[in-house]
């Protein structure tokens, strides 16, 4: 049984605005969380479960972060701020900065503007399901909400995989594994462990802070014997909203205040349950589950969740209203359109793609690139065309239209700002331009927030106002779909950023530390902004002709034969025993082998094909797969 909560300082402990330092040593570490299987485990200080990061608004924040991994670089993307007039402190590799390099430092500085629920997390190559995640709070004493609540809890909700990211991303991104099958959590979490027990007090509201942490699974969440009200999601203040179910795909927040009851003759459940639409594959020893426990009395059982008999009926967010009430923004001066789609290149394996577009990361930073390329800056060809970037002009007034062609769901998240959230279809509605939707259908008070889920087959139309300069990714936040390219980049006024952002010595430091050039288009072509080059680009296309089901049975084909040729093989080699009637008794007849591996090649495919793989180990049980060099100097894996 684990008890383990989350306390925050008091509000009156940050009243004024300050400097708050963390110094952190990013190191590797041994957890067991599920209470199944130890392994290595990215940690700060010695310590996993990592610290929250506090500040008021207001505070100016500095983290120190040293990468002591020792075989994979590392960055810290602080999930929801903004980072206005800072786009360099983002956080995302290649993107706004240069990843840090093992035995190598880097500063992260900036003040705290908005109040709110946020988190932090690694931004390279996957990383961040190995551990570099945890909750960042933000205290307002000036919330709407402060006089209606008695104590504040932060709780995190979470997936976890035994295995370690690089050797499941190898899996994941190669031809054994064609049809793009995600690979399935191990566990769900509360607040990085199991069978948690939060003690609570009759009569008392808390405001609980609760963030999905995880890679991969959206998340149902419910309080038996409780509704919770609403008051804040992704950062944004809301009018209350009463919900007896919330759902969070990953990277979402939602604060909501819970009132106890005034006996104390029972404990009630708190159940978390993993979105299985999302999985291929649903594995025999997957409890798709987690439970913890609002503890009214110690001595008092803790009971079993009831089960729920009927489907899942979590609160629409789409239904919130901002507590600002900021009306819908005017009709667009510009309108994006993306299309996801996901497809097979010519290695062989699954990627994902924005109209056709599957991100590879340039060699220069893209914020490098818009602060060296002077006038050119506002030219999009700069960053690449793999980057699939947009340039925005200061104050535009963009509508951005995602229709998802993909059967599953998206979680989009937008950084440098909260977006309207003006429209989302029901699954399988097909494309918003294929729809009778009008402007005249969107709310006249938007719900807002950082992050928003996709429907499968339908589409989403977010509006926001670009007044941010800086260079922002926006990115299906399933970290397997930013590994197989699900990123376009905005890049936002860049000739007002040029006139005030100056990149630190130290940010420039870690650059020089992995080799990365710093000035130069995507391609780090400083003679010919326009010649791109040697930019990083994905395999080529697929041969015509060639699909998901056909790279399916080609791969089982080939290994179906060379069984057959192994099989052949070892009759031919056998020795023939005394008193046979001669080799050709120890061979099969003609045809018997080919008929032998038609079947088994027919059977292995339809298991694919309807499983989607079911092979995903790919570590030597005790975690240590994946902890090769990762340092590739322009890697041009995502973000």
């Amino acid at each position: 049984m684990t008890s383990r909560l989350l306390p925050l300082l008091g509000l009156a402990a940050l009243a004024s605005s300050a400097t708050v330092t963390y110094d952190f040593n990013i190191e590797w570490v041994t957890a067991n969380p599920d209470g199944v299987f130890e392994r290595p485990t990215i940690g700060i200080n010695g310590k996993w479960p990592l610290p929250i990061i506090e500040a008021n608004v207001g505070d100016q924040l500095i983290v120190n972060a040293f990468n002591n991994l020792g075989d994979q670089p590392t960055t810290l993307h602080f999930h929801g701020l903004y980072f206005r007039n800072n786009t360099h402190m983002d956080g995302a590799a290649q993107v706004s900065q240069c990843a840090i390099q093992p035995g190598s430092s880097f500063t992260y500085n900036f003040t705290i503007e908005q109040p709110g629920t946020y988190w932090y997390h690694s931004h390279t190559k996957g990383q961040y399901p190995d551990g570099l995640r945890a909750p960042l709070i933000i205290h307002d004493p000036e919330s709407p909400f402060k006089h209606l609540y008695d104590e504040e809890l932060v709780l995190t909700v979470s997936d976890w995989y035994h295995d370690q990211m690089p050797g499941l991303l190898n899996w994941f991104m190669s031809k054994a594994n064609p049809t793009g099958a995600e690979p399935v959590p191990n566990s769900a979490l509360l607040n990085e462990t199991q069978n948690l027990t939060i003690p609570v007090e009759p009569g008392k509201t808390y405001l609980f802070r609760m963030i999905n942490i995880g890679a991969f699974a959206g998340q149902y969440v419910w309080f038996e014997g409780h509704t919770v009200t609403i008051v804040e999601v992704d950062g944004i203040y809301t009018h209350p909203a009463e919900a007896e179910m919330i759902y969070l795909s990953a990277a979402q927040r939602c604060s909501f205040l819970l009132t106890t009851r005034n006996s104390t003759t029972e404990n009630f459940p708190i159940v978390a349950s993993m979105d299985t639409t999302l999985f291929d594959q649903l594995p025999e020893d997957l409890n798709y589950n987690v439970t913890g426990w609002l503890v009214y009395d110690s001595k008092e059982p803790l009971p079993e969740p009831a089960i729920l008999y009927e489907d899942f009926d979590p609160f629409d967010d789409m239904k919130l209203i901002p507590w600002d009430n900021q009306t819908l923004l005017g009709e667009p001066d510009r309108v994006i359109t993306l299309d996801v789609m996901m497809d097979n290149l010519g290695d062989g394996a699954n990627y994902a793609f924005f109209n056709n577009i599957t991100y590879v990361s340039p060699k220069v930073p893209s914020v490098y690139t818009a602060l060296s390329a002077g006038e050119l800056a506002t030219n999009p060809a700069v960053y690449g065309e793999y980057t699939h970037p947009f340039v925005l002009e200061k104050d535009q007034i963009v509508e951005l239209v995602v229709n998802n062609l993909d059967s599953g769901r998206h979680p989009f998240h937008l950084h440098g700002r909260s977006f309207q959230a003006v429209w989302r279809s029901e699954e399988g509605a097909g494309t918003f331009e294929g729809s009778d939707v009008t402007s005249e259908s969107f709310p006249e008070i938007p719900m807002r927030r950082d992050t928003v889920v996709l429907f499968p087959e339908g589409n989403i139309v977010l509006r926001f106002k670009a007044d941010n300069p800086g260079v922002w990714l926006f990115h299906c936040h399933l970290e397997w779909h930013v590994r197989s390219g699900l990123i376009a980049t905005f890049v936002e006024a860049p000739l007002e950023m040029q006139k005030t952002l100056v990149i630190p010595e130290n940010h420039l430091e870690a650059c020089r530390a992995g080799g990365i050039p710093t000035v130069g288009n995507a391609a780090a072509n400083t003679i010919d902004y326009l010649d791109l080059t040697g930019q990083n680009a994905p395999p080529p296309p697929l041969p015509a002709g060639f699909t998901t089901k056909g790279i399916v049975a080609l791969v089982f084909s080939c290994i179906s034969g060379i069984l057959g040729v192994s099989v052949i093989a070892w009759y031919g080699f056998a020795e023939v025993p005394e008193g046979s009637a001669g080799p050709s008794a120890l061979k099969p007849g003609p045809g018997t082998v080919a008929v032998a591996v038609a079947s088994t090649a027919e059977t292995e495919v339809g298991g694919v094909l309807n499983g989607k793989g079911t092979d995903i180990g790919t570590g030597d049980g005790n975690g240590d797969a994946g902890r090769g060099s990762g340092s590739d100097k322009h890697d041009p894996s995502p973000p």
